[in-house]
């Protein structure tokens, strides 16, 4: 059966409509306002409401979303419901599907359960006492002389405990003054090391005397970035009951000269004098 879209504003080639109704002797299809007055009227009769307690309303459109969240639920690949859609790209098909809570979590289980079926058995095995007690002590040693150290449980010290080298350390700023000694110790011994031709030394104490001096650096900056006082909140409230309380007789004594008040009070004459 031919039909005409009203949107394209053409005669569409004859297909098996699914929406036919009879006008006269011939066979006609569905509007879509015809469509949407239908679905109304019909969710009149049903008195269904939402959480709101309105009616609820459906478009045709809806009917398209429905059908495609069940549909790719209960198992039917993406790709097959945008032929079925007629959609031209697969987002806009994966735009219909609705995703619930349950659903995600039950796939969050799914993607774990997989990512450890993958993985090898042992990695999840209760550790050991010992194990306990390195995995500990990795955090006690980690507070060293002029900061604490940032390195990774497992992983071993690069800089063969060099720390003023190291970028992972963060100095702690009650050692400023170790780290100016390191410092000016450092400048010292480059200089020894330049007088007396040590050339093969010069390079390494360089890198050292950067590294300090950035740490210096770092506990210069968090000095500088100091916290900014908001003040003390106050409510709305209070401002009001402060611009409503009645002023005091007596708070405008200042701007009052006493003694003018006093020469021409009717009750002290003799104030006058």
């Amino acid at each position: 059966m031919a039909a005409y879209d009203v949107r394209e504003k053409v005669w569409n080639p004859p297909m098996p409509l699914l929406f036919q109704r009879n006008i006269g002797s011939e066979h006609r299809a569905f509007t879509p306002t015809a469509i949407r007055k239908l679905l109304i009227n019909a969710l009149t009769v049903t008195g269904l409401t939402n959480a709101d307690g309105e009616a609820l309303t459906f478009s045709p459109h809806d009917f398209g979303r429905i059908f495609v969240t069940d549909a790719i639920m209960n198992g039917l690949p993406p790709h097959i419901a945008q032929v079925i859609c007629g959609h031209r790209h697969i987002d806009t098909t994966r735009g219909y599907k609705a995703v619930y809570p349950a659903e995600t979590i039950e796939a969050h289980r799914a993607f774990i359960t997989r990512r450890r079926a993958s993985r090898p058995s042992e990695e999840y095995r209760i550790p050991t006492e010992a194990e306990w007690d390195a995995f500990l002590a990795h955090f006690e040693k980690r507070k060293v002389s002029i900061g604490t150290c940032a390195r990774a449980f497992g992983t071993p010290c690069v800089h063969e405990h060099a720390c003023v080298r190291c970028s992972l350390l963060r100095p702690d700023p009650a050692q400023q003054a170790r780290l100016v000694e390191i410092r000016d110790n450092l400048i010292a011994r480059i200089a020894e090391a330049e007088r007396e031709g040590w050339l093969g030394e010069v390079e390494g104490l360089r890198v050292s005397l950067a590294g300090a001096e950035d740490k210096l650096g770092q506990i210069n900056r968090r000095a500088q970035t100091a916290p900014t006082s908001l003040g003390m909140p106050t409510t709305r409230s209070t401002d009001r009951e402060q611009r409503r309380r009645p002023r005091r007789p007596w708070a405008r004594s200042e701007h009052v000269d006493t003694r003018a008040a006093a020469d021409v009070h009717p009750e002290r004459p003799w104030s006058a004098a």
